[in-house]
């Protein structure tokens, strides 16, 4: 697809990138992401004949292999839509949802985040540590491994929906015996997206992140994980050690077995059994969320004029999680969430431009609700 980095004036990752190097010994982050493979967005406004010829269901994300992704991004530039409001029609960015949620924790809410993963040693892990240190996230729990960085295509419709076809099989990933008590000491949450293929991993991070004190947030990560890995996510969720758990509204259906009317307050109450905050993302209908006993509704905000769907659960995490931080009540920490998925949605790809973030702070001001405290 040929895109540009997003940040091209960083040509080199930084000097301190090593294989297995120590954590800094600077205050820890305060939310760190695990991410075990660091990943690149390819994100391109396409036309429905080549979704139509894309394997999987439209909107989901389904694994490929990298002849397949190849042969989508090779396609890709004979089906541009036309671009909108003189927006790039393709974008090529540092990715993953929890990389999208620590980077706009960090870039637009100016909490301090981290990363624990493994990146290749390739012109894409080169990028991602770029994007990622550009946006202020510390890199020092980032392993940098010999091997290929993991892609995905995101292929977005002119709705603004999007479909991604991942690579994952041949990229560097962190190991469960990689992980060490300095990566998580000092810290206050833990971002984790549920992978029923990094099951190890990622049990073994939530058992260290609980013995260092630390809170854990999961984001159900698609309807076809939740479809296809249900018991291993009841599993995980029966340990209480879930403190926040995010599912948008076809994740929510998955999780409690139903079909398409099922009621999303249901899914709600569920994941409320096990979790202490429980966030279910309705799109153009906002948001529910349950925290004890307290259930708040909230109207999505910016939907309307949404570019690209890409992101937009894992911005609104962002801002839910800026609230938690800021011990805001639950239904502010949902509006800023509102804002923040907003926010992402009027532009291409999963990372919030510098007017789009001015945007955010101005519908935060209007409503009253608390403003990022930002070095610059």
């Amino acid at each position: 697809m040929g895109a540009e980095a997003e940040h091209p004036q960083q040509q080199q990752p930084p000097s301190s990138l090593r294989p297995g190097m120590e954590a800094a010994a600077a205050a820890a982050p305060a939310v760190l992401g695990l991410q075990l493979s660091a990943l690149i967005d390819h994100v391109a406004r396409v036309d429905w004949s080549l979704l139509d010829r894309v394997p999987g269901d439209r909107g989901g994300s389904q694994q490929v292999s990298i002849d397949e992704l190849n042969h989508i991004l090779t396609e890709v530039n004979a089906h541009i839509l036309p671009s909108r409001n003189d927006l790039t029609p393709v974008t090529t960015i540092a990715g993953g949802s929890v990389a999208n949620t620590i980077r706009g924790l960090s870039a637009g809410f100016g909490i301090s985040t981290g990363i624990i993963g493994a990146c290749g040693d390739d012109s894409q892990g080169i990028l991602f540590v770029n994007n990622m240190s550009f946006s202020g996230v510390d890199l020092t729990r980032l392993r940098a491994k010999k091997g290929h960085t993991a892609q995905c295509a995101c292929l977005v419709d002119a709705s603004g929906n999007r479909t991604m076809r991942p690579c994952l099989s041949s990229a560097v990933k962190m190991q469960a015996n990689e992980f060490r008590k300095e990566d998580f000491k000092g810290s206050k949450w833990l971002v984790v997206r549920y992978a029923q293929q990094n099951m190890e991993q990622i049990i073994e991070a939530i058992r260290i992140a609980k013995q260092e004190g630390l809170s854990v947030s999961l984001d159900l990560a698609s309807f076809e994980m939740v479809r296809d890995s249900r018991s291993k996510l009841i599993n995980l969720l029966e340990t209480g050690n879930i403190d926040l758990c995010f599912a948008n509204e076809d994740e929510a259906r998955e999780v409690i077995g139903g079909g398409p009317t099922s009621d999303p307050e249901e899914a709600l109450a569920f994941l409320g059994k096990y979790c202490k905050w429980a966030v279910v993302t309705l799109a153009s209908k906002g948001c529910t969320a349950k925290h004890g006993k307290q259930v708040v509704q909230v109207p999505a905000i910016g939907e309307s004029n949404a570019v690209d769907t890409t992101g937009a659960g894992d911005l609104f995490a962002s801002g839910f999680l800026y609230g938690l931080v800021k011990g805001l009540p639950l239904e502010e920490c949902c509006k800023v969430g509102a804002c923040s998925g907003g926010s992402v949605t009027r532009a291409l790809g999963g990372e919030v431009r510098p007017e789009n973030w001015q945007w955010m702070y101005k519908k935060m001001h209007a409503r009253g609700l608390l403003l990022p405290e930002l070095k610059n």
